[in-house]
């Protein structure tokens, strides 16, 4: 398990969110998963959210991968909608892999009902389905025999982020894999779900992660306070040592920088796919036929 060796790093995180219409609207049933998670490596040290105007109605609850989710509904009439998380969070510096099952045979992780059945519905595809011959052929290019899981999880990841260019506006969230890898071209969020599809291609089990990436700025340069945004990468399960854990671990990896999650990442939320973990969706009622949204997320380093 990932744990703390003192090389934590703490961040204070910032994430607004504000809806602009063009005529009032009447009532807004809100959802967001804005709050980082808990788990051995990273904890959350304070966390609240702020929506303006004041809703009449919110709650929160758990989803079935363990993720908190807020909901909330606006009644007073607005033109203006700010939803705003604020987080403190501390996040471990990994342990580097050097032996164990992520060294051994990828075929060796397929997860059963016996190894990790906590991991099976992660090696599923989903529906409508995403894995085509395309995405199939693409990852054995990497998932060579007999080849340790690690190593073939690195190349894949720096093949994804060779072949594909990042272009901001280029998809939607609603994009498909298969017109990802028609047009060669896309976001985070985009190459965070051909990494999972790539390795369910072969019967791996993988997740989708959303979340931030603390990034730090050239040098002789200020950080500027909203240039971070929110961020998406990709999980490969790895089995727990024989006999021991049917838990097993899961290692992140990012092909938008072609490197392994590590102590800069900070982990919101995760599921199979974006579906399940979008920072906000919602339902508005309104006859503005005119609407616009900005997004900005602050990850600042705190003194630990």
């Amino acid at each position: 398990m990932i744990g703390r060796n003192g090389s934590a790093r703490r961040y204070r995180v910032q994430h607004r969110t504000t809806y602009c219409y063009s005529d009032d609207v009447t009532s807004s049933y809100g959802r967001a998963y804005l709050t980082p998670r808990e788990f051995p490596g990273q904890r959350l040290l304070s966390h609240d959210i702020h929506v303006d105007p004041l809703p009449s109605d919110r709650s929160i609850g758990t989803d079935v991968y363990g993720n908190t989710s807020s909901y909330f509904h606006v009644t007073a009439e607005h033109r203006k909608l700010v939803v705003t998380g604020e987080s403190l969070v501390e996040v471990d510096k990994p342990e580097r892999l050097t032996a164990g099952p992520a060294r051994q045979p990828w075929e060796d992780a397929r997860p059963t009902g016996a190894t990790g059945p906590l991991a099976v519905e992660f090696a599923l595809d989903l529906r409508p389905p995403e894995i085509t011959p395309e995405v199939t052929a693409y990852a054995a290019e990497s998932l060579t025999p007999g080849r340790s899981l690690l190593d073939a999880v690195t190349e894949l990841n720096t093949r994804i982020h060779a072949d594909f260019t990042y272009r901001s506006g280029s998809t939607t969230v609603s994009t498909k894999v298969a017109d990802v890898f028609a047009e060669r071209e896309g976001v985070c969020q985009d190459f965070a779900r051909i990494g999972v599809a790539c390795l369910r291609s072969h019967g791996l089990a993988a997740r989708y992660v959303s979340g931030y990436l603390a990034t730090d700025p050239p040098p002789g340069k200020e950080r500027m306070v909203g240039a971070d945004a929110t961020h998406a990468w990709s999980a490969v399960w790895v089995p727990g040592e024989a006999g021991h854990d049917r838990t097993g671990r899961w290692i992140g990896f990012d092909p938008t920088n072609d490197q392994f999650a590590d102590e800069r990442y900070v982990t919101v939320a995760w599921g199979r796919d974006y579906a399940d973990v979008p920072p906000l969706r919602g339902i508005i009622y309104t006859d503005a036929r005119e609407s616009t949204i900005t997004v900005s997320v602050d990850v600042a380093p705190v003194e630990v």
